[in-house]
């Protein structure tokens, strides 16, 4: 056993070029472990910049310079942010307000339905099971309550810190933009000349993670403003603050469309109890998650690694677990940069005199 362990190490590691990849991954997880929540507003201004790269680009092509097509973008972008802000802002948080106080009565009005169950379907479901039902969920909303008022007590000393990062992480989109070249040759410069591999796995994860991000947000827009859009036709309630949960949802790969199918569906029932309507929104809502599984996910991610979907789930129970909602948000490409780091090291060593 010790003398495959030790042959297995001679083979991948005796290239140095490995070892230096190996370094910087191991420094650039603990980076991330020990100083995740520090770091917060550089990740935000990496995702924005990743996406605000593109239009950039296709400017410099047009012959823009480079500070002129960041400055135009920022601008754009930073116009847009403030429309949707002003317009939905008001709206979501007055919807939000309003479902907060109806809550109560929804719950009693599904504790009802839950109640009469056992005289409809007495072979079924006994009243004993609808009462430890009921107890359940009562005490988890509870929970679910006090857990809500800590959150929003603590989220009150953050304030300023927002503050702060909302003139922080523009300023640090628009330099990450105007000055690219400059600061990836910076990095360069902090890499050790052994860098074949780490080369070849960021040449694979550079244009994936651009594409992942910029796909995120399209998939975010088609499927919040089409379940708007629909729940609008069929007047259900809350409209806005559904149709921006449900596309919110798929930053969890089918996770998120399972738990937000709780809302939806308690909303509906609430507004029109067993009826046709209700029937028709859940198909509705059905035939939505299904084109996005099927036809835009495929479609806006064509580019990306074909990923089985037992590994995109346990990269996001493990990375959400380890780094909150970015590890969920990234949990494909990360899951991707473990291939790739697999893929580095699985291939043929070569090249072992340092360059």
């Amino acid at each position: 056993m010790f003398e495959y362990v030790k042959a297995w190490y001679e083979n991948k590691f005796s290239d140095p070029h490995s070892v230096t990849l190996l370094l910087l991954l191991i420094a650039t997880v603990a980076l991330f472990y020990f100083f995740g929540s520090l770091i917060v507003p550089v990740l935000v201004a990496l995702v924005i910049a990743y996406l605000l790269d593109w239009p950039v680009v296709h400017l410099e092509k047009l012959g823009m310079k480079r500070f002129t097509a960041s400055i135009l973008v920022m601008l754009l972008f930073s116009g847009l942010m403030i429309m949707i802000l002003i317009g939905m802002g008001p709206v979501l948080w007055q919807q939000t307000s309003n479902l907060v106080q109806e809550t109560p009565y929804m719950i009693e009005k599904g504790k009802a339905l839950l109640l009469h169950l056992p005289e409809d379907y007495p072979s079924l479901i006994t009243s004993e099971q609808v009462k430890s039902i009921v107890s359940s969920v009562e005490a988890k909303v509870i929970e679910f309550g006090q857990l809500a008022l800590s959150v929003s007590l603590t989220s009150l000393k953050d304030v300023a810190a927002w503050l702060i990062y909302l003139i922080l992480v523009p300023l640090l989109v628009f330099f990450m933009l105007k000055d690219k070249q400059e600061l990836t040759q910076s990095a360069e410069r902090l890499i050790p000349k052994q860098r074949r591999l780490i080369i070849q796995v960021w040449q694979e994860m550079n244009q994936q993670i651009m594409n992942y991000i910029r796909g995120k947000v399209f998939e975010i827009l088609i499927v919040g403003t089409a379940s708007f859009i629909a729940f609008a036709v069929l007047d259900l309630r809350y409209a806005a603050l559904l149709g921006v949960l449900v596309g919110l949802s798929v930053l969890i790969p089918f996770v998120g469309a399972a738990l937000v199918t709780i809302p939806v569906a308690a909303v509906a029932l609430f507004q029109f109890g067993l009826e046709t309507q209700f029937w028709t929104i859940l198909i509705i809502y059905g035939v939505i998650q299904a084109l996005d599984g099927n036809v835009l996910v495929p479609l806006l991610f064509s580019e990306a690694v074909d990923l089985n979907p037992v590994f995109i789930i346990v990269a996001v129970l493990f990375f959400g677990g380890l780094w909150g909602f970015w590890g969920v948000f990234f949990a494909i490409p990360l899951a991707s940069l473990v291939k790739a780091l697999i893929n580095a090291w699985s291939s043929k060593q070569v090249d072992l005199t340092p360059s």
